[in-house]
């Protein structure tokens, strides 16, 4: 099918990307264990999954906590001037705008996926 990883790489992923570069941004403590950068970070795949990586069960309530951890954290400081990363965000708001679009390409990924899934269960 051509795709390296797998849907729950992608939701690590989804869950990684926007915490990684609210830190890149702040410099502040990042919000979810470092360790998930070695999973679910770039350049990474599921085949360096260990018994320690969050299971697809385990990693939906860390997504459905996210925006609120997020919100609590940095709603009054959305619009806080920080020195641009390297992709020219300088803000909370313009990285939750990049990191949401990108969670979109992610989510096209999951649903070819799960797409390609139902296929060869049909088939079965």
């Amino acid at each position: 099918m051509g795709m390296n990883n797998n849907i729950r790489w992608n939701l690590g992923h989804i869950c990684l990307d926007q915490y990684l570069w609210i830190r890149t941004l702040t410099k502040e403590e990042l919000l979810i264990p470092m360790k998930c950068n070695e999973w679910f970070g770039y350049g990474t795949s599921p085949s360096q999954f260990t018994a320690e990586t969050p299971t697809f069960s385990q990693l939906i309530p860390i997504l459905q906590q996210q925006p609120r951890i997020i919100q609590e954290k940095y709603q009054d400081r959305m619009d806080e001037e920080f020195a641009p990363t390297e992709m020219g965000m300088h803000t909370i708001e313009q990285v939750l705008i990049r990191t949401i679009f990108h969670e979109g390409l992610h989510m096209g990924a999951i649903q070819a996926l799960k797409r390609q899934l139902s296929k060869e269960q049909h088939f079965a």
